[in-house]
């Protein structure tokens, strides 16, 4: 797991140089000097040679004995500190599993599929797996919109394998985020924690059923980078993403990203390998939704029932460089308005059919600034001056959002 698995420190190296081995190599070289010296004495006389002899043999032997204290008081200590850290983040991340674990579900999602045989439509159900995590005691589950989207049927799977059925309540498309409810007792709640004090390097923990098949299975990375936004299929960025290396794969999506505190952090929600047509792939590139993202629309969903994102009333197509070439059209970025709902707060704002729009109160459309995106800076009710293009005449309206929570 990332290099987190605890190694058993390796035993002291033997040496010679250990206090008793020491003492004894002293006692020789002294016993030996002592056997010379008394065999001088007895077996020759002495002579002013030999007491100089005997000199150098003890200045010698007293450079060898420091010579070897040194070396012995150098002797590295063993220290156990990096092995305890190990120690200890691996129990962090077993308690943190432990805790949050059982507040992580598989769902089981039943979605019908027309096919055509020989010009003859038929339905069937196909079956799709994501994961969710439990966020309230009442039953409320946070997943993708991804893992129930036009679902007929959803079928909750606790982590010790109890199945109950489950209702989707809501969900918002742009953020690909889904409140579902299952009935029966919880086994456990997770909590949300602030993705606004995520940094860099922090640990990060994914939970879900990847496949479908592998319950419950936990992944371990680092947070590699905040703020990040991807294109979804829809055409809109998908903003303020974390991205991490912890494994995710398919059937993790609605699963949980937390971290050492035990706190959710984010809602995993896709991954990115590259292009096969460019044949650039990559490893380790996996995104989660933030959690103060989903706090905010769980929190909308469970206590009205629905997310309400601000509402337009007009139908469109994105301008792009290309397209503007093609029309001769004034901007390179922006929105070409091809009808307006009559009623609508566009309509009532004054938009028309053929108006170019290329600001929302602030916010320029731009190749980084889609025009979801700009729109999604403000809420149902909120009064926003929108710049457009009219007969390559520039103008301003005031239009006052409605809300919806699917179309704009």
């Amino acid at each position: 797991m990332m290099g987190y698995g605890y190694q058993p420190p390796a035993p002291p190296k033997k040496t010679s140089n250990s206090p008793r081995t020491l003492t004894i190599l002293i006692l020789a070289i002294l016993g030996g000097f002592l056997g010379a010296f008394l065999f001088n004495q007895y077996d020759r006389t002495p002579t002013s040679d030999g007491n100089a002899a005997i000199s150098q043999e003890v200045t010698s032997l007293k450079a060898t004995v420091t010579a070897l204290e040194k070396q012995q008081g150098s002797e590295p200590a063993v220290s156990s500190e990096l092995d305890i850290s190990h120690v200890n983040i691996e129990s962090t991340i077993t308690r943190v599993v432990e805790e949050v674990g059982p507040a992580v579900v598989t769902i089981t999602a039943e979605v019908p599929v027309t096919t055509s045989y020989y010009w003859f439509p038929t339905t069937r159900n196909s079956t799709s797996v994501g994961s969710g995590v439990i966020i309230s005691d009442q039953g409320y589950i946070l997943t993708n919109n991804h893992v129930v989207e036009d679902s007929t049927s959803l079928t909750v799977e606790f982590s010790n394998g109890e199945q109950v059925p489950a209702r989707l309540i809501s969900s918002d498309v742009f953020t690909d985020l889904a409140v579902i409810k299952a009935d029966g007792i919880m086994p456990a709640v997770a909590k949300l924690g602030d993705s606004s004090l995520l940094k860099s390097g922090e640990t990060a923990i994914a939970i879900g059923s990847p496949l479908g098949s592998f319950k419950n299975t936990v992944t371990v990375g680092v947070i590699s980078a905040t703020g990040r936004f991807l294109e979804s299929d829809s055409g809109f960025n998908m903003e303020n993403l974390i991205q991490t290396d912890a494994a995710i794969n398919q059937g993790n999506s609605g699963g949980p990203l937390v971290n050492l505190a035990g706190e959710v952090i984010g809602i995993n929600v896709m991954i990115v390998r590259g292009s096969s047509m460019s044949q650039t792939y990559a490893e380790g590139l996996g995104f989660a939704i933030p959690s103060d993202t989903a706090r905010l629309i769980a929190e909308q969903i469970i206590e009205n029932g629905t997310f309400s994102r601000p509402y337009l009333g007009i139908r469109w197509v994105d301008i792009n460089p290309a397209m503007a070439s093609r029309y001769n059209f004034p901007v390179d970025y922006g929105v070409y308005v091809l009808g307006v709902e009559s009623g609508s707060p566009a309509y009532n704002g004054g938009i028309r059919k053929h108006d170019i729009l290329s600001k929302i109160g602030d916010y320029e459309i731009d190749a980084n600034n889609a025009f979801y995106n700009c729109l999604f800076k403000f809420s149902p009710g909120d009064t926003v001056v929108i710049s457009l293009i009219r007969n390559n005449r520039q103008m301003t309206v005031e239009v006052t959002l409605g809300g919806s929570g699917t179309s704009l």
